[in-house]
């Protein structure tokens, strides 16, 4: 990459700015334009903005965001029935069919204003490649901070990867420091059934971090999550349920395991074996005969206790 190169990565932040314009902004007129007449025909540029259609425009297949928050589209919605669109869409011509465009940036004013029954949106029209479509709408999302945090780490990755930025110049361009960008991309390293819990809100960025590396990480996020911790009591259970976890894939049990099964075995004179697999478990009980089995059937439905008509158990210590 060469200086030019670089220079450029680092302002795009800002030249997305540009490309939505706060001066082109204050052009914009609320809602369809008088006397326009609301057909698929009327494209009306006024001030480097363009009034197209709605059903002219569709989704980005390159679009990163995967999910769309059904609440704020429908208090985004509410807001541009009353106010207008207030900052123009970017798109593209379809590369594919003459009179359509592809939405660059701002899908999210786009479905809220089909919910509001707006139709006709501002737009910035823009020859872009697969490329720039990318990068843009990716760097678009990432400024607006209502990613879940996994579309967020994916978004960072993917600059990274296909584009060549660095982790200093991302921070920079979406405003972030270095080290939160870096936080993010961590949380990728997890399973990936607890990445669907992040990015399903089940569990946030603060609670799930601490399981990166953690043996059975998947386990113990069901717990943090069943469970409320905050990001801190789920740091500290993260640090003990590891320990736990090491020491059952070694065949080794804690004093407390033991303590508890030779206590269950005095108690009830069968041979007891607890598993823990720091999430759930087993209790097993050894018999050697169906009398044996009976005894412990019948020792089980009277909450541990022998039934009293018996005065001589079979394998009562």
């Amino acid at each position: 990459m060469n200086a030019s190169d670089n220079t450029k990565r680092k302002h795009l932040g800002r030249g997305l700015s540009a490309l939505f314009g706060e001066q082109e902004e204050a052009t914009i007129q609320q809602g369809p334009l008088p006397g326009a007449p609301v057909t698929d025909a009327t494209i009306i540029a006024k001030g480097g903005v363009t009034i197209l259609p709605v059903d002219l425009l569709f989704p980005s297949p390159l679009q990163p965001r995967q999910h769309f928050d059904e609440g704020a589209l429908t208090e985004l919605a509410a807001s541009i029935a009353e106010k207008g669109i207030l900052q123009p869409l970017l798109v593209r011509p379809d590369p594919n069919q003459s009179g359509r465009y592809e939405i660059i940036a701002g899908e999210r004013r786009w479905r809220a204003s089909q919910r509001a029954q707006v139709h006709q949106v501002p737009a910035l029209v823009r020859d872009f490649t697969d490329a720039e479509v990318l990068e843009v709408a990716l760097i678009e999302n990432l400024q607006r901070q209502d990613l879940s945090p996994i579309e967020e780490a994916k978004g960072y990755q993917r600059l990274l990867k296909d584009f060549g930025h660095t982790q200093e110049n991302v921070g920079e361009i979406v405003g972030k420091s270095r080290a939160h960008v870096a936080n993010m991309l961590r949380l990728l390293n997890l399973p990936e059934a607890v990445l669907d819990m992040v990015d399903k809100g089940l569990l946030s960025a603060g609670q799930a971090r601490p399981l990166i590396g953690v043996t059975g990480a998947e386990a113990a996020a069901r717990l943090i999550a069943k469970k409320g911790m905050s990001a801190r009591q789920a740091e500290r259970f993260a640090k003990g349920f590891g320990k736990k976890r090491k020491l059952v894939a070694i065949g080794q049990k804690d004093a407390d395991t033991v303590a508890l099964e030779k206590s269950l075995q005095q108690a009830t004179g069968y041979d007891v074996k607890i598993t823990f697999d720091g999430a759930g478990g087993t209790v097993i009980i050894g018999y050697s005969s169906l009398e044996q089995l009976d005894d412990v059937a019948k020792r089980l439905s009277a909450n541990g206790r022998a039934p009293k008509v018996e005065t001589n158990t079979t394998g009562w210590g």
